[in-house]
């Protein structure tokens, strides 16, 4: 039998029928051409869809609009003339019921007189840089997922599954999606009560790509993906308190590092395990940034491609002096100074796999065909009962450019509270793109102790 099962597998490598796990991954010469072609260069359709609102996609926005003052400066808003096309509430969402999430369906049924949807017309802005395009070009034919499935192989500096084959290759272009190569901010984080009451923490953060450093490439780059740091400011409570962040591709072969500076203790730490459902300030560890981490404790399906009302061009939320109370209300966010369009997305569901654990058992994510962002998430807990629903309300910064969150709103359904990071209303600029990026060795655990005592 043994021998028999031998032959049957060598026949059908020689066939192209059975295939290494990685090497499943890479897409022929003719389908990476599409990228040129009836997709854009991060794997997206250019046509449109004239009867969901759709416009087609022509290069995006590649140039600032009038009266942007500059890198540093707050966005202009672009579309800041148009009106609403309608405002879906409770009471009329079953005329839209097919451009809705499970999620928004949720909400308006949760805070039926409060929680709306203005939707304004579709603007397809999304581009990004030549090289991005270009190494999202070289990725198509070269990326690959490790044996494991935890991984990435012969992907750098763009997309690596522009035309994604199954659920784990469409979650990894979310989680290694161009966001910059380094970004520097001061955000503000609202835990909001059931009630509506809140406190606000606020932290400096920034973010060293090395995935997309241009000194790298896929040879050179290894198991590093980003680096990251964060320190709470005044007025928050544990003024100093530091955080530092290794983060690696393959999650399972290396375990992310993470140390944290105590100002009570003035020293530094090994954080404990910051991964999958821990809880950090109001949210799960794999929740920041609407997913994060490692990909081994669930199932990927890629269910394939919906055309649904999703945040997007939220200028107004970081109209700049606007008090925190302007747009923190109990349940949600108000609703006024949403903005909601009809674009494509990729839907992917996580199912919890047999044996491992998560207050998840299932969620499903809404990615952004254009930029590969997760715009919704919907978790479910170990019920079936859907629980928390995660918005990103974006934006497009221009200069840079990237589709950029102004503000992630993670809200939980039971307990009718959620956590809003991002507010930067009241600080000098909005997260910056233009400043010249540390080094590597700026983080490290004895820089962190320096910070901390500065």
């Amino acid at each position: 039998m043994t021998r028999t099962l031998l032959r049957t597998c060598t026949v059908l490598f020689s066939l192209g029928l059975l295939l290494p796990l990685a090497a499943q991954a890479r897409v022929s010469a003719e389908q990476a051409a599409q990228l040129q072609g009836t997709l854009t260069p991060f794997g997206a359709e250019r046509q449109g869809d004239a009867a969901k609102g759709i416009p087609q996609w022509t290069g995006g926005m590649t140039q600032p609009p009038a009266g942007y003052g500059g890198p540093g400066s707050f966005h202009v808003d672009p579309y800041a003339e148009e009106t609403p096309l309608r405002v879906i509430d409770a009471s009329t969402m079953q005329a839209d019921a097919d451009n809705l999430s499970d999620g928004v369906k949720a909400l308006l049924k949760a805070y039926p007189q409060t929680f709306k949807l203005p939707v304004y017309p579709s603007h397809r802005s999304f581009s990004a840089p030549e090289d991005i395009y270009r190494n999202t070009a070289v990725n198509a034919q070269q990326a690959e997922l490790s044996d494991s499935g935890y991984g990435l192989v012969g992907a750098y500096g763009g997309i690596p599954f522009p035309i994604p084959a199954d659920g784990r290759e469409a979650i990894w272009n979310h989680i290694a999606r161009w966001q910059a190569r380094y970004t520097d901010e001061v955000a503000v984080t609202a835990q909001v009560t059931t009630s509506g009451s809140y406190s606000l923490l606020r932290e400096r953060i920034q973010l060293l790509s090395s995935y997309y450093d241009p000194k790298k490439d896929a040879g050179s780059l290894g198991n590093r993906l980003y680096y990251f740091a964060s320190e709470l400011l005044p007025p928050s409570r544990d003024v100093g308190r530091a955080l530092l962040v290794h983060e690696p591709i393959d999650q399972v072969a290396e375990p992310r590092s993470a140390w944290i500076y105590n100002p009570g203790q003035r020293r530094v730490r090994r954080a404990p395990t910051l991964a999958y459902d821990m809880p950090i300030d109001g949210i799960y560890a794999d929740d920041t940034d609407m997913y994060n981490g490692a990909t081994d404790r669930y199932d990927w399906k890629l269910v394939g491609k919906r055309s649904l009302l999703v945040p997007y061009h939220n200028y107004a939320m970081e109209k700049p002096g606007m008090d925190a109370a302007e747009l923190v209300k109990p349940g949600h966010l108000n609703s006024d100074l949403t903005r909601w369009e009809m674009h494509r997305v990729w839907v992917v569901e996580a199912t919890l796999r047999p044996g491992q654990r998560h207050v998840h058992a299932k969620r499903r994510f809404y990615l952004d065909e254009d930029s590969w962002y997760a715009l919704m998430v919907e978790n479910y807990d170990a019920r079936g009962e859907l629980w928390h629903v995660n918005l990103a309300f974006t934006k497009n910064a221009y200069e840079v450019p990237v589709i950029a969150p102004v503000n992630i709103v993670y809200h939980d359904l039971i307990a009718r509270s959620y956590t809003v990071i991002g507010l930067r209303n009241n600080e000098k600029a909005p997260r910056q793109y233009h400043l010249s990026p540390p080094p590597a060795s700026y983080f490290t655990p004895a820089s962190l102790r320096r910070k901390g005592t500065q």
